[in-house]
């Protein structure tokens, strides 16, 4: 059995994000899946939606196995406790894959890491939750 670790913040969850977890799903027989919390989202604005409430809602998300918060301090706690045979990026994840390899490395951890492949989507699709917000505050606001 394959399983598989796609990571991610989640907040406001749109097409894309369907996408990267069917993507990761499809590399193995069993999908996890780390969501960030809130603390440690530091690459971008922080999350909108309160962490409990996107674990639930990835983990409801049909190829989702399990969905599991991040440890507050250490990243790699649960990838430790998972043990995945391959971890799933989003194409577009900020994450050095040889900077990535090497902290596996250091901690004992042996996996493949692979990338997700991009949605070709129209402009209309709302990829961001950045996009999404904008969207809000400019048909509501």
């Amino acid at each position: 059995m394959t399983r598989v670790v796609a990571q991610g913040t989640f907040d406001l969850l749109h097409p894309g994000h369907v996408h990267y977890l069917r993507d990761a799903e499809a590399m193995g027989d069993e999908l996890h899946v780390i969501v960030a919390r809130s603390v440690n989202v530091t690459h971008k604005e922080p999350p909108v939606v309160p962490d409990e409430q996107r674990r639930d809602m990835v983990g409801a998300l049909k190829p989702v196995d399990e969905a599991h918060l991040g440890h507050p301090e250490d990243i790699f706690v649960p990838i430790e406790h998972i043990e995945p045979d391959v971890i799933a990026l989003g194409y577009d994840q900020h994450h050095d894959t040889d900077q990535l390899r090497h902290a596996l490395a250091e901690r004992g951890i042996d996996c493949e890491i692979r990338r997700a492949s991009p949605l070709d989507a129209d402009e209309e699709y709302l990829l961001s939750t950045g996009r999404i917000i904008d969207r809000v505050i400019d048909e509501r606001a």
